[in-house]
Formats: C-alpha cells, structure tokens, sequence
C-alpha cells in the first residue's frame, strides 16, 4: 500500500483510541452534558463524525467504480482543497467555526451506541482506504454532497474525513476536561 494510505490508515487507528478513551466510564447524562447551550457534547461531537462519514463515503465509494487503477504514492490536495482543510477542518487558530450543515448537525440528546457506530463507520473508512490505494486518488473526483458544485479528489476527501477527525475529538476531549464536567 502506498505511504498516504498507511498513514490514514495510522490517524483512523489513533482516532479510534482517543474515542475509546474518551468515552470509557461516561454515564448517557456525561456523554450529553454540555459546557455552554451553543456547545456541543462528547455524545454530539461523535454523532457529527459519525453523519460526515455515513455522507462522504458513499460518492466516493461511487467515485472510484470503473476507474483504472493506478496507485498514487501521496495525496496532493489542489489550491481550493488546501485551503478548505487550513480554513475549515485543521484545528488551529486561524481555521474559521462554521455551523455544521444539516445533513451533519448533530442531535440535541445522543444515544449511548453512538461511540460503536462512529467506530464501526470507521471501520468503512478504512475499507474505502484500502481499496483506493490501488486507485490514482489526486485525479478520482466526487460529487461533494454538501455542494454539489464542488469537486474534491477521493485523496482529499480522505484527508478531509481524517483531519476532521482529529478536529472534533480535539474538541470533545475538551469537554471532558472543562473544570465542571460532572464527575459522575
């Protein structure tokens, strides 16, 4: 497998063990609990990344059908791509907050199965990684199901699921160190 896919396939990896350890121990009330009305929960931020996969998988599972293969041995995001990770999904001081799209806002109480179906979506994801390792991915484009307009590469919208990732466990594990995160 190529370089780009053993490292997704290592940040899937970390990702689940944050979410795992995150989760270990919490009550359904701790899994919902919420610093502030306008912030999200633990429970919420798995929900999102649970939706964002369940909506970006499928155009590009559907993207790379009948594609030659012809692996590429790194993801080279374009200039538009690049800069919608800076903006958007990296966590950093420059990225910007935008308000989830519909298809991915989270619900106001989460079920606790929510952490084995966010895992198991990741599991999806990297059966969509192994299988697009044999595929030149900086050149497959997807329709992009929030705007269809816009045409990201299968490699981006891998880097955009993982980076994404790492963003909202970022901000989860956040919750669970506010100073009034119930103890019990």
């Amino acid at each position: 497998m190529p370089p780009w896919s053993l490292r997704l396939l290592d940040a899937l990896n970390r990702s689940d063990r944050r979410t795992a350890d995150l989760v270990r121990g919490l009550s359904v009330a701790r899994l919902n609990w919420r610093p502030a009305p306008h912030a999200w929960s633990i429970g919420q931020c798995l929900e999102h990344l649970l939706a964002a996969n369940e909506v970006y998988l499928p155009p590009m599972t559907r993207a790379l059908d009948g594609q030659p293969t012809s692996p590429a041995q790194d993801i080279t995001p374009g200039w538009f791509g690049r800069l919608f990770i800076r903006t958007y999904i990296e966590p950093s001081p420059q990225s910007r907050r935008a308000r989830a799209p519909g298809k991915i806002k989270p619900v106001e109480h989460v079920d606790p199965d929510v952490t084995d179906r966010f895992l198991a979506s990741n599991g999806v994801v990297r059966d969509l990684i192994r299988r697009a390792s044999a595929y030149d991915v900086n050149r497959i484009r997807f329709v992009n199901p929030f705007v269809p307009v816009i045409r990201f590469t299968v490699g981006t919208g891998l880097e955009i699921i993982c980076r994404h990732q790492n963003r909202h466990l970022l901000q989860a594990e956040r919750v669970r160190e506010a100073p009034t995160f119930p103890k019990e």
